[in-house]
């Protein structure tokens, strides 16, 4: 409980909340593009490909999802903020 939650876990974090409100989660992009897609964990892959047909996870400037890094509290920030207008829509 005391570890940083990294950014596909932030995205699990939010299909997951998405799933038990009933959200529509059907959307789905293929993120094999992105430099680091390797690096993403089977057990996310599926919130990842959610969260960035949404646009509430975006890569960075060097084309990198970065699945692995810690999320800042401000990247947290901009993540709910997302998901919330994605959904308010």
């Amino acid at each position: 409980p005391d570890d940083a939650v990294t950014r596909e876990q932030m995205a699990t974090l939010l299909y997951r909340y998405g799933e038990f409100k009933g959200y529509d989660l059907s959307g789905a992009a293929d993120f094999s593009s992105f430099r680091d897609a390797g690096l993403v964990s089977d057990w996310a892959a599926d919130a990842i490909a959610w969260a960035v047909h949404a646009g509430i996870l975006q890569g960075d400037d060097n084309n990198q999802l970065l699945p692995l890094d810690s999320a800042t509290r401000a990247e947290v920030a901009t993540l709910l903020q997302r998901f919330l207008e994605y959904y308010a829509a």
